[in-house]
């Protein structure tokens, strides 16, 4: 048995000299050793404290003084390993990302990587082996088992049948907390003390929050005509801990006759460090080229063919998001591996054609998704009380603030563009062009936006026209996927992104290096996919009488003020769908100039990615539509709304 001689060989290993960098062989070997013991212990016999003890052994190395010293850093491992510390860093990474498939009992792939670690030892057992192959040694790696790797997370992604996240969320109950242990993950105080919070909570309650959250879900697929009839299979994503909501909503979506599917990655925790993740998350520049991506595009092409009946009745995402973490500015490291230009290209172009591609199997005009927030512990001592307010915000009056929205939508129909002014310091300064409507009495450019698919309730929005629409947006301090930006700045010519910037690091080239990589995704520009205009001054006021703006997760903070979304547009993959208001109206700002290649080449049309930017109410000067008649009808102003019919919305403020 494959696993067996690998066991074997790393035993081996384990008493024989090492001529080179022997501190990271037995490293690496005595980590394998604690893999390969979890894999063989009935983990769910055992104890509170020996899960516990396990876990801390496990993840230890990442917390943040023993990371300094752990071969997981690039920093460390340079300074240990010379030549070959990007190779040997990054299989010592993919052995650390086998402890969940221990805990999973994933054979498999646990025997893939001893089997690579063996291979690469015996490289360096009599002479030191040029870097460029041990680097072949890696890339052959990839590229042979991309096979293996795409079936088993496309088949995770639709398959109902994959019930692991599933047993374990059933197995919340009496007060039994070893089952959060289970999952594999890094498991710290924000997963059990949330899980403790919830079971607090009567059960009504607890019913009532599931309620919403799937509620939400439904909705979307009413509010645009889909059917959900035809789908059997919802795709559940939540952090750990947060078991008791999930396994009520179990039930809410069953009477819609739809199962729950839980991948690897659908669960999370909070990570242990997350300069860890930040040093890693361009590892595969060590060795993607464009026969690699052609490789993984086919494998994950073959992977969707064999599970496309499946992947047809997947209904979409509901996502239960967290915030509450303490913020994270990452350390730019010339150690960590990062793409060059043409990887760069050749990253954004597959992410381009991966997401065609799941919208042809998991149809993009049948699907639809749900998003809501709540803090975790980590929160601070606060966190119970917000944990109410948050509740509070989720279940506003939809019909209160329908009709509020509606006064604003109608009178933003009535312009040819919106101006964007910031004051205090925020430099914004932008025209959006919006859509001609050619029948005012029936379109509107739009969305009258309450709470389903993005809860809470709380915007406008649209996808402004792209031609004419100039300026600059600039926002002083914003977390953007998990990242904080300090005076973000990016200039607009005609929608694309022409110019940006930002204050984090002293090098101009770091700056614009870090927006590149995370908010354009390495793509040389990017569209305004959708500007809107944010009512939930409710949100906005609790979060600055918690001072917590900069914890809440962007489905709450892009409620908070106007923002702009760079990437695709709200519409991606359904610009055909018929979507309409509350009152009847169609929104047909559906495309922009680039969705518009859809129907020639849909390569060009989308980058499969949406950034949503917030300007906060209190850097906010105003905001005012022009008609064709040069006539401007303020919206907000200094920080207010002033429309006429929006005095619901300042409500908040005096308070």
């Amino acid at each position: 048995m494959r696993y067996d001689m690998a066991v074997e060989r790393i035993e081996e290993m384990k008493n024989e000299h090492k001529k080179f960098f022997r501190e990271y062989f037995d490293a690496g070997i005595n980590l394998i050793l604690d893999i390969k013991d979890i894999y063989e212990t009935d983990i769910r016999s055992l104890s509170m404290n020996e899960l516990e003890a396990i876990n801390e052994k496990m993840y230890k190395e990442l917390e943040k003084d023993n990371y300094e010293t752990s071969f997981a850093n690039p920093d460390y491992a340079k300074e240990k390993l010379g030549d070959y510390y990007k190779e040997l860093c990054y299989i010592y990474t993919k052995l650390r990302a086998q402890i969940r498939n221990a805990y999973k009992k994933n054979l498999e792939e646990i025997t893939m990587y001893m089997e690579l670690f063996n291979s690469i030892y015996g490289r360096f057992r009599d002479e030191l082996p040029k870097p460029k192959h041990i680097n072949e040694v890696i890339y052959d790696f990839e590229k042979d088992n991309s096979e293996i790797f795409a079936e088993k997370r496309i088949r995770e992604l639709v398959d109902n049948e994959n019930t692991f996240a599933i047993d374990l969320v059933n197995m919340c109950v009496g007060g039994d907390y070893r089952y959060l242990y289970f999952y594999g993950e890094h498991i710290s105080k924000n997963e059990i003390e949330m899980a403790k919070f919830l079971d607090k909570l009567p059960g009504e309650e607890i019913k009532k929050l599931a309620h919403v959250y799937a509620s939400g879900y439904i909705r979307g697929f009413k509010l645009t005509g889909k059917d959900l009839s035809i789908k059997e299979s919802v795709d559940i994503r939540y952090n750990i801990g947060f078991e008791r909501i999930v396994k009520a909503s179990f039930e809410e979506f069953k009477k819609e006759g739809l199962k729950p599917v839980i991948y690897t990655g659908g669960y999370s925790s909070t990570s242990i460090n997350r300069q860890f993740n930040y040093d890693h998350k361009n590892d595969e520049g060590l060795f993607i080229d464009k026969a690699y991506i052609k490789r993984k595009l086919e494998v994950t092409k073959t992977a969707f063919e064999n599970v496309k009946e499946k992947a047809l009745l997947m209904a979409g995402p509901a996502v239960i998001e967290i915030f509450g973490e303490t913020p994270f500015e990452p350390v730019s490291k010339s150690s960590a591996i990062s793409l060059d230009e043409e990887q760069q290209k050749i990253q954004s172009e597959y992410r381009t054609k991966y997401v065609n591609m799941v919208n042809q199997y998991i149809k993009g005009d049948e699907r639809s998704f749900t998003i809501i927030a709540f803090p975790i512990p980590e929160f601070g001592d606060n966190f119970e009380e917000m944990f109410r307010e948050t509740v509070k915000i989720n279940t506003l009056d939809q019909v209160a603030y329908g009709k509020v929205q509606k006064k604003i939508i109608d009178t933003l129909d009535k312009g040819e563009y919106v101006v964007v002014k910031g004051m205090n310091g925020n430099e914004t300064d932008i025209k959006v062009m919006l859509h001609e409507l050619k029948n005012p009495e029936k379109e509107t450019n739009f969305e009258n936006c309450l709470a389903d698919v993005n809860i809470p309730l709380g915007e406008v929005f649209t996808s402004p026209k792209l031609t004419g629409t100039n300026g600059i947006l600039n926002v002083s301090n914003v977390y953007l996927n998990g990242l904080n930006f300090k005076n973000l700045k990016i200039t607009f010519e005609d929608g694309k992104i022409k110019d940006y910037t930002c204050d984090n690091f002293e090098d101009e080239k770091e700056n614009k290096k870090y927006i590149k990589q995370n908010v354009m995704f390495n793509h040389d520009t990017l569209p305004i996919g959708e500007f809107a205009i944010g009512t939930n001054t409710t949100a906005y006021v609790i979060a600055n009488k918690y001072d917590v703006v900069y914890k809440l997760p962007i489905l709450i903070v892009e409620k908070m003020g106007p923002h702009f979304a760079v990437g695709d547009t709200c519409y991606s993959f359904e610009e055909d769908i018929k979507t309409y208001n509350p009152d009847g109206k169609e929104i047909v700002a559906r495309d922009n100039e680039i969705t518009l290649n859809r129907k020639t080449d849909i390569s060009k049309a989308y980058f499969g990615c949406h950034t949503d930017i917030t300007i906060p109410y209190d850097e906010l000067k105003e905001i005012y539509v022009v008609d064709k008649n040069n006539e401007k009808y303020h919206i907000i102003s200094q920080g207010r709304f002033v429309l006429e019919g929006c005095e619901l919305l300042n409500e908040p403020f005096d308070e």
